[in-house]
């Protein structure tokens, strides 16, 4: 499927999900931010009253296309997948409600991007549909909210400035969570739960999920830091405790590196961690966060839950790159968000990985934003997500 071709489809991108929690967020950011302008966009999902519901409370245009679409109707998923030159869907668990609309997204050549976050099922899908995507022209994007696209674009720029800098990569990159506030939505943890029910049933799945190297089919680079116990860094001079989107996190980073042909070098090391301070406070929250699961509990939030409004206005985060190379030259670069991470800056996020799919030239497969995108999404991510991208000296 060629871009011309696409171009006279009736929408430019679709929300699919647009009455989930997540959904709704996405819609609104559409409707407010590109009012009067932008792409053609229209909103899908299972109930056109729902739809309609969604369109009037979040005040978007009376005339906003209603699509109506289920993943467990063939028919409805091929019709979206032939509508629109892209779609972002917010529909998970993915392993259980995704497939359909990748498979018809693959087969009509059109570009596609998700908030997966689970690992398990995008290597699956990577085995299955890579080379379709391939050929027909369809990109795909996984992971394109709060996990990856700070993490992914943070390294992806860190190693720009890197290359330039000192002319060759850094070797080693430390993702450093320097502060964070926000929540997770029930359909997080829905996610999570369905993962581990997966994994319980195929045992052998969990080989994706443990290596670093769990979307890079054929190539095992060297031993990563495993990231799973508190630990004193000095290069930034305070405790580290695990990260939990760290598993998912790591993994994108070097698929984008995998996927460009290793411009970070095969032999990159990468981990994430969370920077809790130094002395004897920062080693005892570490501690505690380190024993301390972080979801998966029975007060998990339902799905269609999750932060209120003000909570997501005021959530912020800010992450840490440190590059290092073996004769102990260091960049570093930050990365810094306005709004809850999780689901006000990640709806920004995946609206404008939609977008900035539509003047993409990359080839199709199953891929990630730092390899489909790079500089354009982080400009778009500048321009109007506000989040910063800026070496730190």
């Amino acid at each position: 499927m060629t871009d011309t071709a696409r171009a006279d489809r009736p929408f430019d991108l679709v929300v699919y999900g647009a009455t989930g929690y997540t959904g709704r967020l996405v819609a609104e950011y559409l409707a407010h931010h590109y009012q009067g302008s932008g792409p053609k966009w229209a909103m899908a999902g299972r109930s056109a009253d729902k739809l309609a519901e969604v369109r009037d409370l979040i005040g978007a245009p009376a005339d906003t296309p209603l699509v109506v679409a289920n993943s467990d109707d063939p028919a409805s998923m091929q019709a979206l997948a032939q509508s629109a030159r892209a779609i972002v869907t917010t529909v998970g668990p993915y392993q259980l409600y995704g497939e359909p609309l990748l498979a018809a997204c693959v087969a009509a050549g059109t570009d596609y991007a998700d908030l997966c976050g689970e690992p398990v099922w995008m290597r699956q899908m990577a085995d299955k549909y890579h080379d379709a995507a391939k050929a027909s022209g369809a990109r795909i994007a996984f992971s394109s909210g709060f996990d990856s696209i700070p993490f992914d674009l943070g390294v992806f720029m860190l190693q720009q400035e890197a290359k330039a800098r000192f002319g060759a990569p850094a070797p080693r990159v430390k993702g450093r969570v320097r502060a964070m506030q926000g929540g997770f939505s029930g359909g997080t943890a829905a996610s999570l739960k369905a993962t581990m029910v997966t994994l319980g049933q195929q045992p052998a799945l969990l080989q994706y999920m443990i290596s670093p190297f769990g979307l890079t089919p054929g190539f095992e680079g060297p031993a990563q830091p495993r990231g799973d116990a508190p630990e004193f860094d000095d290069a930034v001079g305070s405790w580290c405790a695990p990260f939990i989107m760290a598993t998912i996190n790591t993994k994108n980073v070097h698929r984008t590196n995998f996927l460009l042909g290793h411009p970070y070098g095969a032999d990159f090391v990468y981990d994430e961690m969370m920077l809790t301070g130094p002395g004897e406070q920062g080693e005892a929250v570490a501690r505690h966060i380190a024993t301390t699961p972080m979801m998966g509990g029975e007060n998990d939030p339902k799905p269609g839950e999750g932060p209120t409004k003000d909570e997501r206005e005021n959530g912020y985060y800010d992450v840490l790159f440190v590059g290092e190379y073996p004769d102990g030259r260091t960049i570093r670069y930050g990365v810094k968000g306005r709004y809850d991470p999780g689901y006000g800056s990640t709806s920004r996020m995946i609206a404008e990985t939609g977008i900035a799919l539509m003047a993409c030239t990359a080839q199709g497969g199953i891929s990630t934003p730092g390899a489909l995108l790079g500089e354009a999404l982080v400009t778009r991510l500048r321009d109007h997500a506000e989040i910063t991208f800026a070496v730190e000296e």
